[in-house]
């Protein structure tokens, strides 16, 4: 009975492995080919939330941030835009439910500075119940929806990025 216990989580281990199983985020490798990897980042915004997790987000992906004369790409990202707007009211005229966006646009340039990227723009939302009794609860949501927000435009962006780079290889 022991030993069973003991080879269960083993078990459990290899047969999610052989299944193709992996965490969100754990892929092996970096997701850009290895001619894209020396980036420089422009940014309108460079001190904030957004460029800091854009720039981890790479990073983990395999992109080393280097200086404009020794990049091969140059990501050029402008601000983030945050909007929130009402999704439904209810009986007393009151926000029942939030739509929460964020967007940024962002566009890719060669060596030389010429564009092969042209500017896109990436965009991602959330919805959210609203309890007009609970504000300061609500508000502490809004923020923590705003960080995963910013995380996933982080992600969206390195995406296409890597599908861009992937197609023309």
């Amino acid at each position: 009975m022991n030993l069973s216990r003991s080879l269960l989580p083993v078990l459990t281990a290899l047969l999610l492995g052989a299944c193709g199983f992996e965490l969100r985020g754990t892929g092996g490798g970096s997701a850009l080919p290895e001619d894209w990897r020396q980036m420089h980042l422009i940014s309108q915004s460079p001190n904030s939330e957004f460029t800091r997790v854009l720039e981890s987000t790479f990073a983990a992906s395999g992109v080393n941030w280097v200086e404009r004369e020794a990049a091969t790409h140059v990501l050029r990202l402008g601000p983030e835009q945050f909007a929130q707007s009402n999704l439904s009211v209810n009986a007393q005229a009151r926000a029942a439910e939030f739509d929460l966006q964020m967007k940024a646009a962002f566009v890719v340039l060669d060596a030389e500075g010429r564009g092969i990227m042209p500017s896109t723009t990436a965009a991602v939302n959330k919805q959210m119940e609203n309890d007009p009794r609970n504000v300061v609860g609500k508000a502490e949501e809004v923020r923590i929806l705003r960080s995963e927000l910013r995380s996933e435009l982080a992600t969206q962006i390195l995406r296409r990025i890597s599908f861009f780079a992937a197609s023309i290889e």
